[in-house]
């Protein structure tokens, strides 16, 4: 055959601009591609030898090899696998989206497409090559064909290709990369070595490179002529879990999320079916700091036939995970073209309903061992990442359930204060005719715990969980009951003991309504709109008021919060609610200071909710004027 020379279909040109500009988010990814492509060919002649052990031609040691030559600027790969003819050149080096591997995918049925660990299904990463070079060749010959049947192919990626007979001794293809300027760092095998071991390191086979060694009198590393394994060549999650200790485990869970403590726990498991992968997932012993960036991604690293592809936690595990690190390794997981963003497919969905089910399975086992130890652990990572697990419960409403019996809180029962009451320690707790689960949201702790909201339940010895996350409020809107035990905000609304109030609190109460209504008028008349209502209170044992919210409308915690976060929250006026059996309140009826009272009154309860006066001033000259009054 003599030189030949084709014009690339489908618009190449502007094709190859979009795959080395766009396509890929970062340069070094080409040798990824390129390994990739060399593993499918040696893949794709394994198989073709189950029938033509000939195809071999004595040399069954299948590999891939990677070359430097700094002098010339040049890159090789080259891989002893299947080869192309001439023909396959033209058809599939010329044409975008085409690809052999996917047509060698049609082909295969039964175990043997089950075990093909090809990966190359529309045939653009060759072409990633020209991210870094303005000139590709390509040397190959198909196995079983003449020594003489070899091929050369070449383009610079700007429309045409060259077509050229050459004599290959040997099967396989040859893929020389002859480098842009400014590309000189893929010209060290350090650098290369590094990609490798990031994007390839558990390619099956394995990836050679020539071994260097320090001159002294040339003052650089000298090329030897012999070659080195650079890659693992064996997935660690593609091995049985009996072959695999604790601190291999540990090792590798070092290895992929960078950190110098063990995990906390981790699970692996092979899962066949419809969608078939093996997932190794770690929970970590400590929060990184970035945590709470939404947007950050790469807990998961996704693999497709033990090839890495991407570090994307959002499509493989919802956000709330998203803390958890790991590999999915899929046997047939669908990618888009540029193998970095995933389809989204039903086998998506699988994966990630999968790993979600086995994250939480983890969880589950941990919280609720026999094992003190194995819950000292469940408390660890909840006093980690129980924050972010309650984002879950507005996310997935399909886990919902599972994800409120993992919840821990801090309660009045627990002086210690640790999160550590789960809802099903509080309902096994909870009195003979209490019919609700009590909470209360503040700021913090002490906050929480000196609300004047809490004399009641304190008085009669009810417990009541104390949320003090940012993410609290926001949970209590989602999660409204628990094994059919309604949540009920102290602050909100009027309080509702159920069969725990008996009829006489309740007769008293009506009464000092009754015989207090003139104050509660004078009061409403004094504090105009600051308040929507003025009530006697059923909730308050020693304090004089207390401010509250109606059971609809938004808490002022949470009014606080979105403030803080420099959102608009609706303007919600508060109701106050006095204690008739205080001294102080009593005094209001003859006190010729009513109006400053009242005013103190309401600022006092909006201190010890933890909220901020509008004007501390007028606060401060109410207070002085009444200490002066020695009779008030």
């Amino acid at each position: 055959m003599t030189k030949q020379t084709h014009s690339f279909q489908a618009e190449v040109k502007q094709l190859l601009h979009l795959v080395t500009h766009a396509l890929y988010s970062n340069k070094e990814i080409f040798l990824r591609e390129l390994i990739s492509n060399a593993s499918d060919a040696c893949d794709k002649l394994r198989f073709e030898a189950l029938d033509h052990s000939a195809l071999y031609e004595d040399a069954p040691n299948l590999d891939v090899r990677v070359l430097v030559d700094k002098a010339n600027r040049t890159i090789t790969i080259r891989d002893n696998g299947i080869g192309m003819s001439a023909q396959e050149a033209i058809d599939h080096l010329g044409t975008i989206a085409k690809s052999g591997t996917k047509d060698f995918m049609g082909r295969l049925s039964g175990d043997q497409k089950k075990d093909a660990q090809l990966i190359g299904q529309f045939g653009v990463g060759f072409y990633s090559g020209y991210i870094v070079a303005d000139r590709i060749t390509v040397e190959s010959r198909r196995a079983g064909l003449k020594a003489e049947e070899g091929v050369r192919w070449s383009s610079e990626g700007t429309g045409d290709f060259e077509v050229d007979a050459i004599t290959k001794p040997s099967r396989g293809t040859d893929i020389t990369l002859h480098l842009r300027e400014g590309e000189d760092e893929f010209l060290t095998a350090w650098k290369l070595r590094s990609i490798i071991g990031k994007y390839s390191d558990h390619i099956s086979l394995p990836i050679l490179m020539q071994k260097e060694e320090w001159d002294k009198d040339k003052g650089e590393y000298v090329v030897q002529d012999e070659w080195e394994t650079v890659n693992q060549a064996a997935a660690l999650w593609s091995r049985s879990k009996s072959d695999i200790t604790p601190e291999q485990y540990q090792e590798f869970y070092k290895q992929i999320s960078h950190d110098s403590e063990d995990a906390l726990a981790f699970t692996h498991n092979r899962v066949e079916g419809r969608s078939e992968y093996t997932q190794l997932l770690y929970v970590p012993a400590k929060a990184p700091f970035d945590l709470w960036n939404r947007d950050k991604r790469g807990g998961l690293k996704l693999y497709v036939k033990r090839v890495f592809i991407m570090d994307d936690a959002e499509a493989l595990l919802p956000n709330y995970l998203r803390f958890v690190k790991g590999v999915i390794d899929s046997a047939d997981l669908p990618l888009n073209v540029s193998r970095e963003i995933l389809q989204e497919s039903r086998d998506v969905k699988a994966i990630r309903e999968g790993c979600t089910k086995r994250v939480l399975s983890m969880l589950e086992e941990l919280a609720n061992h026999e094992d003190q130890a194995k819950r000292d652990q469940y408390a660890s990572f909840w006093a980690e990442f129980g924050a972010v697990l309650k984002e879950g419960i507005g996310e997935d409403f399909a886990n919902k359930e599972r994800l409120a019996k993992l919840f821990r809180f801090a309660s009045t029962h627990d002086e210690s204060g640790a999160q550590s009451v789960s809802l099903a320690d509080y309902v096994s707790r909870m009195k003979d005719g209490q019919e609700a689960i009590y909470v209360i949201a503040a700021d913090n702790q002490v906050a929480a715990k000196s609300s004047p909201q809490l004399e009641l339940f304190k008085k009669k010895g009810i417990e009541v969980l104390l949320l003090t996350d940012r993410v609290d409020e926001w949970l209590l809107s989602h999660l409204y009951d628990f094994e059919g035990k309604p949540l009920l905000n102290v602050t909100k609304g009027a309080v509702d003991l159920g069969k725990l109030q008996d009829e006489e609190e309740k007769k008293k109460a009506e009464e000092a309504a009754a015989t207090f209504k003139p104050v509660l008028e004078r009061l409403q008349a004094a504090l105009g709109e600051r308040t929507k209502e003025v009530r006697v209170t059923t909730r308050l044992v020693d304090s004089p008021a207390c401010l509250v919210t109606e059971s609809g409308d938004m808490s002022a915690h949470l009014a606080r919060l979105l403030k803080q976060a420099g959102q608009a929250a609706p303007e919600v006026k508060p109701i106050l609610e006095v204690n008739p059996d205080h001294a102080l309140v009593k005094k209001l009826e003859t006190s010729a200071h009513f109006d400053d009272l009242a005013h103190i009154l309401f600022d006092q309860a909006l201190l010890a909710e933890g909220g901020q006066l509008e004007d501390p001033a007028s606060y401060v000259r109410r207070v002085n004027s009444l200490l002066l009054n020695a009779t008030v």
